[in-house]
């Protein structure tokens, strides 16, 4: 019988989304876009940055706005809950200088992400860990032959969770539902740990 490992998103899984913290906090409403919305990470993050350098706003900035960020309700003790039963690792698209407040919180779960390039407190650029990394990580899992059981919210978590032996919407937009209905889905920690308790066997 295979082992079983848990890949998940983080924003929107388990932490709130960090760029709609920052447009909520500056007024900066075209920071609100996310990759609910665009589907290229690429046009997405240049954007990001365009808006950055137009308001001057520094990566001490936005530490600042993740600092006082909580994860979402809930999820601390889904986390501690699956982990009890399976491992469990965090693909994201956020980027190391941005998740430690919150990965404290989680209780240090294993992440794997991108980093932004930083030069005297501002953003210049940004640096992919791997292109494509959420599906190349589940790929590979798959290749040391673990089942791999996904959870995301986002068009970026969808060529994860079609990796992975097991995908689930949590918490997605209707947009992404209708798109993708051949996952199942659902709004809350509780159901989604019924869904990879279940798939986990």
């Amino acid at each position: 019988m295979q082992q079983c490992i848990v890949t998940l998103d983080m924003e929107g899984v388990l932490t709130p989304e960090i760029w709609i913290a920052v447009a909520e906090q500056t007024g900066i409403e075209r920071l609100r876009l996310t990759t609910r919305d665009v589907p290229d990470y690429d046009v997405l993050m240049r954007g990001r940055l365009k808006l950055l350098a137009e308001h001057g706003l520094k990566l001490s900035d936005i530490q600042a706005v993740i600092g006082s960020l909580r994860p979402l309700p809930g999820a601390v003790e889904f986390l501690n809950a699956l982990r009890e039963f399976t491992q469990v690792i965090i693909l994201s698209d956020t980027f190391e200088q941005f998740a430690q407040p919150l990965l404290r919180q989680l209780g240090w779960p294993t992440l794997l992400c991108h980093r932004l390039v930083v030069v005297d407190d501002r953003i210049v650029d940004y640096a992919l860990r791997i292109p494509d990394q959420k599906r190349r990580t589940v790929e590979a899992l798959r290749g040391m032959n673990y089942r791999v059981i996904a959870g995301g919210d986002s068009y970026n978590d969808i060529a994860m969770l079609q990796a992975a032996d097991v995908g689930i919407l949590f918490r997605a937009p209707d947009n992404v539902r209708r798109e993708y209905p051949a996952f199942p889905a659902t709004d809350d920690h509780a159901g989604l740990l019924s869904l990879i308790r279940a798939a986990h066997g």
